[in-house]
């Protein structure tokens, strides 16, 4: 194939999303439609120079779960401890589901769409996913909804992401069916508002009228008669991946030096063979030395014969060579290191020197990954096959290993109730979780997260389940702070959550809410001391004579500043005394303008709001040892060593006396000691199951004091 002669669309991702100022409020497009439905004129694919930039490909087999997610954020641990600058490209599949419905534009036009659930049609991000199927959807800088594997890349490396580091199946049809469609413009505008609100198409479009008369657009520049997977889906994924390499994710100027490229699912999928197709072909123009496929697979041990069994990891790299791939190292996993006559059989039939095989085996926590990798020597394999021998330095994680040792010595103990609708899966509240994790080391607690199901708080359950009742409420009250997390459409779960922040309220006990969080400790309020009985969210009630939230215009999405209106706040004291911040956003309600002066004179402040302030977006109650709520998501940004500030505060007020000493009000946050650290740090958690509708440690069976939860990584902590 000629790349000369292929051509694909140059305007894929997020160059389709709108323009916004992230500095002030929410706000229109800045960009008008029509010069959006420009950008989608075909233009000719432009391969970019290969000779500078590696590639490292991380694929998967035989089952899924492998921790492929959590390999791949290793090796970019390790090659950037080698002195590489490091970017990272998720290729994953996103479904959705729900009976087709097809709309008929003309005879020679005809889109299928499907309202977003879950059978194998095709979406374009997360924002529509179950977290209870799905996991959490974790919100980027510039408002890209993508899920949660990107946020384990952000905080493994603390780099910030964009949506075109994600790619899907959806937005690869999507740019093309926009860019190759034969369609008018209102047609096109149609399309564009579908997606924007969420609805996905598969392209059953009927090309047979392509030389219409007086058609602009033309399918191909070859005039060919319709759209292929081989060259058009290929070339656009082969161009989106060489497109999205050079972009620099660290903050520094210039192109990065290696790009690791995490292929989701399983070796042999159906919905996989376009992306693999279009690895095969990248991998044989790519220059010598600038491709490196690392394949993750499993290696089982039968207990009953006490033997480490190849053959699965055989007929997964038979099964990858066949579709043009030959893995250049094989990352192991087994609950025990493999032994010399297992790594020898794997070499002799996987075509695969043994040097480079390593074992991924069970390790206390995942931020042991990295350790065994460098103790096997698997970065010298990368790098060698990279050609990077003679470039890289030793990769230096002394600090990374002595802050992963210092779980294993904290004792005294700090218990946070999370209270949310989707409990039975923490996956769901992964952020919160991770974020909780690194502000509890950082005051030195080891941390016991409680999961209550907020239904189970409402007093309907005392009469149909009077046991899950008295266990939630038992939960609540031994916790020593308690947390409310955003929330996932539905008013279930609502009336427990209210409840929540009300025994948080009378009872000093220390509460952060977190975006519904936020907006149900206001309802509370205003039910509770302003005495409207009724007052409630639009969203919940929509016709409550006391709205205490409203919709918004437009939903909120990325990152916002939010200005605070005095340093003298427990909020601004612990960022640092600045005057503004800089948060992710997702919601589409905020609170009542017209309420505002009517809770602040009973007592609530909103320290913080947008520049105009006409939305609010932090609260506090200034009596209380530690009541807030916002409106963003802080967890989005916390990072190992370097935890988010309202987290810290959550943790430091809910361990005795770390936050009334004033010490942690003084300095921003961050850090493992006096507010300074650096490299990730690994957790201790106690997650414990409370029966039904609880979670323990994603589904684990967790000892005390065990990390075994994180992104697609269970599996590789034990």
């Amino acid at each position: 194939m000629a790349a000369s002669s292929s051509w694909s669309p140059s305007v894929v991702g997020s160059d389709l999303k709108r323009s916004e100022d992230r500095r002030g409020p929410c706000s229109p497009a800045v960009v008008p439609l029509p010069i959006q439905l420009q950008l989608l004129l075909l233009l000719p694919i432009t391969y970019r120079n290969l000779e500078k930039m590696k590639y490292v490909v991380v694929t998967s087999g035989v089952v899924s779960g492998l921790g492929n997610g959590v390999a791949a954020s290793s090796i970019g641990v390790v090659l950037k401890a080698s002195g590489l600058r490091v970017t990272f490209i998720k290729i994953g599949k996103l479904f959705t589901c729900l009976p087709e419905h097809t709309i008929h534009m003309d005879r020679c036009t005809a889109l299928r769409f499907t309202l977003p659930r879950k059978d194998p049609y095709l979406n374009t991000d997360a924002r529509t996913m179950s977290p209870s199927e799905r996991g959490e959807v974790f919100v980027l800088d510039d408002g890209s909804e993508v899920d949660m594997d990107l946020g384990n890349y952000e905080r493994f490396l603390d780099v910030e992401l964009t949506g075109d580091n994600k790619i899907t199946t959806g937005k690869i049809y999507q740019a093309l069916i926009l860019s190759f469609s034969l369609q008018p413009d209102n047609v096109c505008k149609l399309v564009i508002r579908f997606l924007r609100c969420g609805v996905s198409f598969t392209p059953c479009m009927t090309l047979a009228a392509c030389d219409r008369q007086g058609e602009k657009r033309r399918l191909s520049r070859e005039n060919s008669t319709g759209l292929s997977v081989v060259p058009h889906v290929t070339d656009a994924i082969q161009e989106w991946i060489e497109r999205v390499a050079l972009m620099p994710v660290d903050g520094i100027e210039g192109q990065p030096d290696v790009c690791i490229v995490e292929l989701g699912g399983t070796t042999g999928d159906i919905e996989s063979r376009p992306f693999i197709e279009a690895l095969s072909q990248f991998s044989y123009r790519s220059a010598d030395n600038n491709f490196c496929l690392v394949h993750v697979s499993l290696v089982p041990l039968i207990d009953i014969v006490g033997e480490q069994k190849t053959k699965p990891t055989q007929f997964s790299v038979q099964n990858l060579r066949e579709l043009g791939l030959t893995p250049n190292l094989l990352a192991c996993r087994s609950a025990t290191p493999l032994n010399k006559n297992v790594k020898q059989k794997l070499s002799q039939f996987c075509h695969v020197p043994v040097e480079c095989i390593v074992s991924l085996t069970n390790v206390p926590n995942i931020w042991h990954v990295p350790s065994l990798l460098i103790d096997q020597k698997g970065h010298e394999a990368i790098l060698g096959v990279l050609g990077l021998s003679r470039l890289a330095m030793e990769p230096k994680l002394d600090t990374w290993m002595n802050i992963a040792r210092t779980c294993h010595k904290l004792h005294a103990p700090v218990r946070i109730a999370v209270v949310g609708k989707c409990t039975n899966v923490s996956n769901a509240y992964h952020s919160i979780l991770e974020a909780m994790l690194h502000a509890s080391v950082a005051c030195h607690r080891r941390l016991s997260v409680d999961w209550v199901p907020a239904s189970d708080l409402d007093e309907e359950t005392s009469d149909e389940s009077p046991d899950l009742h008295e266990k939630a409420w038992s939960l609540l009250k031994g916790a020593d702070g308690v947390l409310v997390p955003g929330g996932f459409g539905g008013h279930q779960g609502v009336g427990g959550e209210i409840l929540a922040a009300k025994y948080a309220r009378e009872n000093n006990v220390p509460y952060l809410g977190i975006c519904l969080g936020m907006q149900v400790a206001v309802i509370e309020f205003a039910r509770s001391v302003l005495g409207l009985k009724d007052a409630n969210s639009t969203e919940f009630d929509a016709g409550t004579r006391h709205p205490c939230l409203v919709a918004m215009p437009e939903a909120c999405l990325g990152s916002r500043r939010t200005y605070f209106r005095t340093v003298d706040c427990k909020s601004a004291k612990l960022y640092g005394n600045v005057k503004y911040v800089d948060e992710r956003h997702r919601h589409r309600y905020e609170v009542n303008p017209e309420m505002v002066g009517e809770l602040e004179s009973a007592g609530v402040k909103f320290v913080g709001t947008d520049e105009a302030e006409n939305r609010m977006e932090v609260l506090e109650l200034p009596w209380h040892p530690y009541f807030v709520g916002v409106q963003f998501h802080p967890e989005l940004k916390s990072r190992p060593g370097k935890p988010s500030p309202l987290f810290m505060g959550l943790i430091a007020a809910a361990s005795s006396g770390l936050l009334d000493d004033g010490s942690m009000l003084q300095s921003p946050a961050g850090g493992v000691e006096n507010g300074h650290g650096s490299g990730p740090v690994p957790i201790k958690v106690v997650s414990r199951s409370s029966g039904s509708g609880y979670a323990s440690g994603g589904g684990l069976d967790l000892e005390e004091g065990v990390l075994g939860v994180h992104v697609s990584g269970a599996a590789l902590a034990h």
